[in-house]
């Protein structure tokens, strides 16, 4: 497939340098336009000891001026998905009037970053100077959570996107790529500015059962009572109304739904932050989560399964085609949670098709995660069982 503004492909197999040289060049080909913006690039583990080598021959062959990536047992390039498979994905994107930046930062940096200055002043981008970031990190030396709290304080409510490497669990290693740069540790952030911003779509995986709820005593993370009722009772007569399939559907897929933003009049799929459910106890009425939800907070339970997961990639991104409109799709990132794909659908390359059937055809690169980054009511969140799809499109004019 001959593409205007983005293509991706599959390397599958061992290092060969000749081999990788003509491949790359192939898929430089198959972008029509008349360069490169950004390459985004992922890497099987088992080419950890040619990693080096992959970045140059990715980047002088498909004339990528800018390679960013990291490493990931599970790879997803165009409509597949590969799962555990050795190799490498590669998606060229050509992104006109874009501004792109990419930083490495380390473990020292979260630590220095007590300001919400910290950031822009490393870096040089302010606030007013991006429009969204797409990161990679390593998550077995870097806090992830601290990154991303302070550098929500930096720049939210700007999206920030993507996921933390996955690679070889018994070394705990994994790797982070920057132009011909191999790291460790830390993390890549990619600063997407000028006429192009991202549009993110996390699918959470859940369906929303019952009605929505406020939150009306809560300390930690316990939820107390919920409409001035025991919560585990709201809980258990909630489900206890659904119909018998339903209920069975419940058990142990049930999860809690927060919402970020309650600004809004109406509450819709997407406008929940979704957490575990990580226990109840009926005899005190308490509801343990994995967050820290608090009183007069809109929750809404949920359920977590294939079925609900189809239902809510699907419907989110057929609501995120509708909201765009006219503006235009260069391309996408493609971030799943380890936990999704065939394990979970039972079929490889679920996600992957799913947003090729909405924006499709064109250049969607990704990987599998240890947790995946996206935005939910105007603040960006760590998540788990996440399909985290960053978009790259058309900046909205304010004409």
């Amino acid at each position: 497939m001959r593409s205007e503004f983005s293509v991706a492909a599959h390397w599958r197999g061992e290092f060969d340098e000749a081999e990788l040289r003509g491949w790359s060049a192939h898929l430089r080909a198959q972008l029509l336009a008349p360069r490169v913006s950004l390459g985004l690039i992922f890497i099987h583990p088992k080419l950890f000891p040619h990693a080096a080598q992959i970045l140059e021959l990715a980047r002088l062959h498909a004339q990528t001026p800018l390679l960013v990536g990291c490493s990931s047992t599970g790879l997803i390039a165009a409509s597949e998905e590969a799962e555990d498979v050795p190799g490498l994905a590669l998606g060229l994107y050509y992104l006109p009037g874009a501004e792109l930046r990419a930083f490495h930062f380390t473990q020292e940096d979260i630590e220095a970053a007590a300001e919400p200055e910290y950031w822009p002043r490393k870096f040089g981008v302010g606030k007013e100077q991006t429009n969204a970031w797409l990161c990679f990190m390593d998550p077995f030396h870097l806090d992830s959570e601290a990154w991303l709290e302070s550098w929500n304080k930096s720049y939210a409510p700007l999206p920030i996107l993507g996921g933390l490497a996955s690679g070889n669990y018994t070394e705990q290693l994994t790797q982070v790529y920057l132009d011909g740069h191999v790291y460790e540790e830390g993390g890549i952030a990619i600063s997407i500015g000028g006429d192009v911003t991202l549009e993110g779509v996390i699918s959470q995986g859940c369906t929303p059962i019952g009605d929505t709820w406020t939150i009306t005593k809560a300390e930690r993370n316990f939820i107390y009572e919920i409409g001035n009722r025991p919560a585990y009772q709201v809980l258990a007569n909630m489900v206890s109304e659904l119909p018998v399939v339903e209920q069975q559907k419940c058990r142990g897929n049930l999860f809690v739904g927060l919402v970020m933003d309650e600004y809004r009049e109406e509450f819709h799929r997407g406008d929940f932050l979704i957490r575990n459910l990580i226990g109840a106890d009926p005899k005190s009425g308490l509801l343990a989560v994995a967050a820290f939800p608090r009183a007069g907070q809109t929750l809404q339970f949920q359920r977590r399964d294939a079925a609900a997961s189809t239902e809510d990639i699907s419907a989110l991104l057929r609501q995120t085609h509708e909201r765009l409109g006219t503006r235009s799709v260069y391309g996408g990132c493609l971030c799943c949670c380890n936990g999704r794909g065939a394990r979970l659908f039972g079929q490889p390359s679920h996600d992957a098709r799913h947003v090729q059937g909405e924006f499709g055809p064109f250049g969607l690169a990704g990987f599998f995660c240890n947790g995946e980054i996206g935005p939910v009511g105007g603040k960006s969140f760590l998540h788990g069982y996440t399909a985290a799809l960053a978009l790259f499109v058309q900046k909205k004019t304010n004409a």
